[in-house]
């Protein structure tokens, strides 16, 4: 058993990974599925979708490593957080399609519980914000929608889940409902500091307790797969949210260490170490990782829009045919025009909260082309960055001299990491391995398997491709971070 299979279930694709013993790549399966928009604002999957695509490209992963799974000693799930499902005990079957974290049905909810005055009780216990992305108002706007599911929900017949909990119990057969301590932290259901679902919570939003999974560390026993999954049954023994699994994937296992990682939305997250801190700021107290019954927390700003900004410049607006062209174009944009895209498709996210903004374009003039539009949308992932690091700075002192670690598909681009750096004024260090998210969840399986060594041993494994030093002077950094202030101030709702 030399090998360890990662799931990687995301917001347009699931992935799977297969990784030697040191850790390197065997192979890799993606399938992409559906993405379904039934209102302005909402977003939903087919939890189908997404475990079809999750077995297919195990089994393709497999395939293509050469291996059979008795060369698996384990399997680790990393998943999108906050994506919602609620299915049947009796057959696993969902009740309505899974609602995504970025949707923002339940924002008349969220602003109703702020006007009774709940949002420091909720902040207090949970480290979050009373926000449509979380999933605790998601689960009970399907239990009040759906024919007869509050009932069955209180009498135990329905279960809820984040997509890793939903993954568990199909690969399981049903066997286990269960969770690891980073995805509880983000339901709005759970009390971070004693590690436990809170009954006060649960009633304020309107979630029966039987419905929620068992809460285990990120590196525990989770069960063994069916027998018709692969060819063999197999120990599943590492879970962690997406952003958590690429926390320990960029080894940032000290407080004060941060990492960013750039796919549909960014998150990044500052290891505060033993302690949680209480953000000043409106970012979010979340864990970081679990291990030996111990939680380790991190301070954590979210980014709704990055990758989808240049997703909609291709799918959207039909300006480019590959994602990949963007850099080239931003190089060749007008120095002189000041173009801003304030990327707020589904609301604003740290540190402004705001679910009814929309997103906007600003500075645009007759000479505006493509090129300026493509620079404005790799820009903007640059400003929201420096709205996070800000807000991580005011936060705790510990984060001053942070040297940002990056992943996901946009730190290919060499231009776009280049003006992270420029306007954070700061280093930006980009790993040699880049699927650092799959290769968290597997050190997490691997390090509960007992074949894969303790944190600080594989932290010194992590490696280096490329740092970005900020080359841009003082003044042109200030006159852009003001542009793009007045333009998030105009953005506002």
């Amino acid at each position: 058993m030399t090998h360890i299979l990662a799931v990687d279930q995301g917001t347009t694709s699931s992935r799977a990974i297969v990784f030697r013993a040191d850790l390197s790549i065997a192979a890799v399966a993606q399938e992409e599925f559906p993405q379904h928009y039934p209102a302005s604002g909402w977003v939903e999957h087919d939890p189908e979708d997404l475990w079809r695509t999750t077995v297919s490209t195990m089994r393709e992963a497999l395939a293509r490593a050469g291996i059979g799974a008795g060369a698996v000693a384990a399997i680790g799930i990393t998943n999108q957080r906050e994506t919602t499902v609620v299915w049947e005990r009796s057959t696993g079957r969902a009740i309505h399609n899974a609602i995504v974290w970025q949707d923002r049905r339940t924002a008349e909810t969220c602003a109703r519980l702020k006007a009774e005055g709940h949002e420091p009780m909720v902040a207090a216990r949970t480290g979050l914000l009373l926000d449509p992305y979380f999933s605790g108002t998601k689960v009970a706007w399907i239990l009040d929608r759906v024919p007869g599911a509050r009932q069955r929900a209180e009498a135990g017949e329905l279960a809820f889940g984040t997509v890793d909990s939903f993954l568990l119990w199909r690969m399981t057969g049903g066997a286990v409902h269960a969770t690891d301590a980073t995805n509880a932290s983000r339901t709005l259901l759970y009390d971070i500091h004693r590690g436990a679902w809170d009954e006060d919570l649960c009633r304020l939003i309107g979630v029966p307790m039987a419905m929620l999974p068992e809460v285990r560390d990120s590196a525990a026993d989770f069960g063994t797969t069916i027998s018709d999954l692969v060819d063999r049954p197999l120990p599943i023994r590492g879970i962690a949210g997406d952003q958590q699994a690429a926390t320990v994937g960029q080894a940032c296992f000290s407080p004060g260490m941060a990492k960013a990682t750039y796919g549909t939305g960014c998150f990044a997250l500052l290891n505060t170490g033993a302690t949680p801190v209480a953000s000043k700021n409106r970012l979010l107290t979340t864990i970081a990782y679990q291990l030996d019954g111990k939680r380790t927390y991190a301070l954590e700003g979210a980014i709704f829009v990055a990758g989808a900004a240049v997703q909609w410049l291709r799918d959207g607006l039909g300006l480019i045919a590959e994602a990949a062209e963007t850099g080239a174009l931003a190089a060749t944009a007008d120095p002189h025009q000041d173009v801003y895209l304030v990327p707020a498709f589904v609301g604003l996210g740290a540190p402004y909260w705001d679910a009814d903004a929309r997103g906007a374009l600003y500075g645009l003039t007759r000479g505006t082309t493509k090129r300026e539009m493509a620079r404005a949308a790799l820009e903007s992932v640059g400003y929201q960055t420096r709205d996070l690091i800000e807000a991580m700075h005011g936060d705790w002192a510990g984060s001053a001299d942070t040297v940002l670690r990056v992943d996901g598909g946009m730190t290919a681009s060499d231009w776009t990491m280049q003006f992270l750096a420029d306007m954070l004024d700061a280093p930006v260090d980009r790993p040699k391995v880049m699927e650092t998210t799959a290769l968290g969840a597997a050190y997490l399986a691997g390090l509960a398997s007992g074949v894969l060594p303790e944190p600080g041993v594989f932290a010194a494994t992590w490696a280096l491709d490329r740092r970005f030093v900020p080359h841009l002077d003082a003044a042109t950094r200030d006159r852009k971070w003001a542009g793009w202030k007045r333009a998030v101030g105009r953005t506002l709702s």
